[in-house]
């Protein structure tokens, strides 16, 4: 985990200027990093992909330029080609860090007033396997130096080993402690040192990156190839298994 990572401070703003004025009231205020907490969808059909890439783009590198501090970017998954972005983010923009995944909170229809109506739902675990996809897939491809945080579905220890595995620099988590309360982080790093103990891992740095589309055995198990082999592994749970007819 790169040191600048421990003391960043996330930002979000809503123009470009507020981006770069509020990234250097962070720094001066002392931050050790900045992270971009790109959150907006494209919903406009007269913008397209490139025109949401470039815009995207533009910002990051002016918050870069404006800062004498590594800024790391939290990005959504839905961009049409996410490891061409994710490199010219990291290459042509300048962030030090990616942070995967963003997760766009949803909304929700009141059917009594019709109302469209906020609803917050914490993540589930399940939800780890979209950033371990893609960092297992960037991390290959991206410059040694950046760092990569997985995000959205880290509830236990193994989550960390899983995205230690992968690539990540940072595994990151919220929803568990909301659940847990903050002495949960004990419990995480107590289940870490065990599995590492167990599988005689020595250090951190021998864990990460041990799986990814570079080190794996399988490599294509990450990509679309193993569409068919995850339909396959689907079992119908018992309550759902027809029994014989009632008598």
């Amino acid at each position: 985990m790169p040191r600048w990572a421990r003391r960043a401070l996330r930002l979000n703003a809503t123009t470009t200027g507020g981006w770069v004025r509020y990234a250097q009231l962070l720094a001066n205020a002392g931050a050790d990093a900045i992270e971009l907490n790109l959150y907006r969808l494209a919903a406009d059909p007269d913008e397209s992909a490139a025109d949401v890439e470039a815009g995207d783009l533009r910002l990051i590198a002016d918050v870069v330029a404006s800062v004498d501090l590594p800024v790391a970017v939290k990005l959504g998954p839905y961009y049409t080609a996410m490891a061409n972005f994710a490199r010219r983010v990291t290459g042509v923009a300048h962030a030090r860090g990616l942070v995967l995944f963003n997760r766009f909170y949803q909304p929700d229809l009141d059917l009594e007033t019709r109302d469209v109506v906020p609803r917050i739902d914490l993540s589930q675990p399940w939800e780890l396997g979209l950033p371990l996809r893609w960092i297992a897939m960037l991390r290959p491809v991206l410059d040694p130096a950046v760092s990569l945080a997985a995000t959205s579905g880290v509830h236990s220890g193994g989550d960390v080993v899983k995205a230690l595995m992968v690539g990540a620099d940072v595994a990151m988590t919220t929803s568990a402690l909301l659940h847990h309360g903050p002495e949960h982080l004990a419990t995480i790093e107590a289940e870490v040192r065990a599995w590492m103990t167990e599988h005689e891992h020595e250090s951190v740095s021998q864990l990460r990156g041990s799986v990814t589309t570079a080190t794996s055995d399988d490599p294509a198990a990450f990509e679309r190839a193993n569409y068919l082999r995850t339909l396959h592994s689907w079992t119908t749970p018992p309550s759902l298994v027809p029994g014989p007819p009632p008598a």
